[in-house]
C-alpha cells in the first residue's frame, strides 16, 4: 500500500502544470539603480523596488533564483519567451503588454524632475513643453526606456535633438556635466539620491519644472510563458496602497 501510494505521488507531481512546477526556481533579473535596486550581501535585491519585489516572491512561497542583468538584455529575454523570467520594477506601457506579464503595482515613484548642467539658463518657472521646444535644446534618454505616457510623447512632439544612452545612469551624468547634452530625466527619488552621492553632481541643477508628470507606478515584468497561477499568487503577496 505504502509503494502504490508513493507510486501515486510521484505520477502527480510529474503531471505538467501542476503545484509541483511551482517549486522549480523562478528566475528574476535585476540591475543596479540605487535607489531602486541595490544588492544585499547574500545576492539579493533591496531597494525602493528590490525590497517589495523580493517580499512579494517570499510571501508568495514562490523560489527565485536572482540574477543581475543589463535591462536591454532582461527586455530581449522576456521578449523571446523562453521560460518563466520576471524582472524588477519596469513601467507598464502598451509595447511591453503585447509580449509580456504584469503584476500589480510594487511602488510608485514620487515625481519626475530634470537634471540639467548650470549652464543652462533655465528656472522651475518654465514648464517642460516650452523648455522641450526650445531649440538646440539636447536631452540624453536611456536606450529602450520608458519615461512615462506625458513625457514620450512630449519628446514626440516636441522632436528635440535625442541622445540615446546604453550607459549607466553614472556615465548619462558624466556627459551632462560635460555639457555634451543639457538635460535628463530623473524621478525625485533618483535625482536626490544621485546629487547625494555622485561624485559628478558639480555643475549640474535638479528641477521640478511647472506642468511636470505625476509619477508612474513600477511593477514586475514576467515573460508570457509565467503562469497565470503565479502571477495571481504574486498579485495577493504585493503590498502597495498608493
Amino acid at each position: 500500500m505504502r509503494q502504490l501510494f508513493g507510486l501515486a505521488l510521484l505520477a502527480c507531481c510529474c503531471l505538467p502544470q501542476t503545484p509541483c512546477k511551482a517549486a522549480e526556481p523562478i528566475t528574476v533579473f535585476f540591475n543596479l539603480r540605487p535607489p531602486y535596486l541595490l544588492r544585499q550581501d547574500d545576492g539579493t535585491p533591496a531597494g525602493l523596488t528590490g525590497t517589495p519585489a523580493r517580499q512579494a516572491f517570499a510571501r508568495a512561497g514562490i523560489k527565485v533564483q536572482w540574477s543581475e542583468m543589463p535591462t536591454n538584455r532582461q527586455l530581449l529575454t522576456i521578449r523571446e519567451n523562453a521560460g518563466d523570467y520576471c524582472a524588477i520594477g519596469w513601467f507598464q506601457t502598451p509595447e511591453r503588454l503585447q509580449f509580456a506579464k504584469f503584476t500589480r503595482p510594487i511602488y510608485r515613484d514620487q515625481g519626475w524632475m530634470v537634471l540639467v548642467h548650470a549652464g543652462l539658463a533655465v528656472d522651475g518657472s518654465e514648464t517642460l513643453p516650452e523648455l522641450l521646444a526650445r531649440p538646440g535644446l539636447r536631452v540624453m534618454v536611456k536606450d529602450k526606456y520608458s519615461y512615462g505616457p506625458a513625457i514620450d510623447a512630449l519628446l514626440a512632439q516636441a522632436k528635440p535633438a535625442i541622445a540615446v544612452s546604453t550607459g549607466t545612469t553614472l556615465q548619462m551624468l558624466q556627459s551632462l556635466g560635460a555639457r555634451s547634452v543639457d538635460l535628463i530625466f530623473v524621478s525625485d527619488e533618483e535625482g536626490h539620491y544621485l546629487l547625494a552621492n555622485s561624485i559628478s553632481q558639480a555643475g549640474l541643477r535638479l528641477l521640478r519644472l511647472a506642468q511636470m508628470p505625476k509619477g508612474e507606478t513600477r511593477h514586475i515584468m514576467c515573460s508570457r510563458h509565467m503562469p497565470d497561477e503565479l502571477i495571481d499568487r504574486l498579485n495577493k503577496a504585493i503590498r502597495f496602497n498608493r
